[in-house]
């Protein structure tokens, strides 16, 4: 079953840049590896990820098949008011996970 880890600070100042990190477990496949029959495994990656905060899109990734199992995403913003962060992976088969973190900005 999947399940993410995110770190995102639990308090910032007005102004301050934050560091959120995030990851997902998750085993991507990327579809060239081959069974011992001559099987290709199917593709199974995860192929986006996004964070909103307070609603407003600050960050978005396309993922391909080079990128490793159980992808590790960190990036940075700026605290600008209390609220909420929303994260959501998409995927291949179907696959859609969603997490969210708060912050208060004092």
């Amino acid at each position: 079953m999947p399940s993410a880890l995110i770190n995102v600070p639990r308090t910032a100042k007005r102004g301050d840049i934050i560091e959120i990190k995030t990851l997902m477990s998750h085993i991507m496949e990327t579809g060239y590896r081959h069974l011992a029959s001559g099987e290709v495994v199917p593709r199974d990656i995860i192929t986006s990820f996004s964070c909103r905060y307070n609603g407003t899109e600050i960050f978005r990734a396309d993922l391909f098949q080079a990128i490793a199992a159980n992808p590790f995403i960190t990036f940075f913003t700026t605290a600008t008011e209390s609220g909420k962060f929303e994260f959501e992976w998409i995927g291949d088969k179907g696959f859609s996970e969603t997490a969210s973190a708060s912050i208060i900005v004092e």
